[in-house]
């Protein structure tokens, strides 16, 4: 009996693994499973970020994406100190039971890509929900319907839009390595700071 489960479990974890986090319905029957089969994961971006996370003293990023944050709020605060630190902001539209997203923070992380988020942008992570939260906010800056999570904004200092992952380049970062993160990067980040 208990290698059925554990026969189970494997299939399970392989097709959660498999799928993207794509915007349609089929996403928030596959979230439960994201959740359950990678907890180690979720522990690492389970913790609430500060909103100390999105200043530059504190980290070049937020800790995962937590559903009580002012997102509009966050985004204000984010330009503000854009304009006054010379650094544009990037907007990470995803959820924590996302693997993609939880990928993607992992390579944030990373040697290759932090040093680029914390000398160009002020990063600030927007949480989506089950395709049910910050939508109106998503929509004013991505098209979450084909761009899928995470989805990626950046935004110049005086709050104009210069790029967007509309293309779902993003949706499946657990195919990508840092060096795809940072010449997306590279390719947004505000003049003098490459």
């Amino acid at each position: 009996m208990s290698r059925i489960r554990l026969g189970l479990a494997a299939a399970i974890s392989t097709v959660a693994l498999t799928a993207g986090c794509a915007s349609s319905s089929t996403t928030t029957a596959q979230a439960p499973l994201a959740t359950a089969t990678t907890p180690t994961a979720t522990a690492s971006t389970s913790s609430s970020p500060s909103p100390a996370a999105t200043s530059a003293t504190a980290q070049a990023f937020p800790d995962g994406y937590d559903a009580t944050r002012n997102a509009k709020g966050d985004i204000k605060a984010a330009l503000a100190e854009a304009v006054k630190e010379h650094r544009e902001v990037l907007i990470d539209f995803g959820a924590n039971w996302c693997p993609d997203c939880r990928t993607l923070d992992v390579m944030f992380r990373s040697a290759q890509v932090e040093p680029l988020l914390q000398k160009g942008y002020v990063t600030v992570a927007v949480d989506v929900g089950q395709f049910n939260h910050n939508l109106d906010l998503a929509s004013q800056y991505v098209n979450l319907q084909t761009s899928g999570i995470p989805a990626l904004v950046v935004l110049k200092s005086d709050g104009t839009l210069r790029t967007a992952t509309n293309d779902g380049s993003f949706s499946n970062a657990r195919t990508m390595d840092p060096s795809q993160v940072s010449a997306f990067l590279t390719r947004g980040a505000p003049r003098g700071s490459q």
